[in-house]
């Protein structure tokens, strides 16, 4: 008994360094304090990176312990578009850090046209995630 308690204290203790390394890789790479930059909501900084930090932490608990919550399709569809939020920040920040579109755009000489390239890669990729989801790729 003692044994399976020291081991879900470690367990979880793992998780929180785990979400606080995310957490720090968010705020490090500009990620949360963009999305408030951009709201103009600055004041609840430290209301995203709690909210942040939880979420993953709660993301690992969910995850770990297969956890459901029995909500329904709305639930389904409303968390698919926060998760596609959540990945898509991450990934243009990365890209942003990399100056991936600024030399690519002018390697390749691409004035015009910028916004609407990237409205149609996330488009490609939204029905490359749906085509995968109802076909049941895995």
């Amino acid at each position: 008994m003692w044994q399976q308690i020291i081991l879900a204290f470690t367990g979880l203790c793992a998780g929180f360094i785990i979400a606080g390394g995310v957490t720090g890789l968010m705020i490090g790479l500009s990620i949360i304090p963009r999305y408030a930059g951009i709201t103009h909501t600055a004041e609840h900084m430290l209301l995203y990176e709690d909210v942040t930090f939880w979420g993953t932490v709660l993301g690992n608990l969910f995850y770990l312990y297969k956890i459901t919550l029995p909500l329904g399709t709305p639930f389904l569809i409303l968390y698919g578009i926060f998760s596609g939020i959540f990945l898509g920040g991450w990934i243009l920040a990365l890209a942003e850090i990399a100056d991936v579109f600024p030399i690519f755009s002018r390697r390749i000489r691409f004035t015009e046209g910028l916004p609407l390239v990237i409205i149609c890669i996330a488009l490609g990729k939204t029905a490359g995630s749906l085509l995968y989801y109802y076909q049941g790729w895995q």
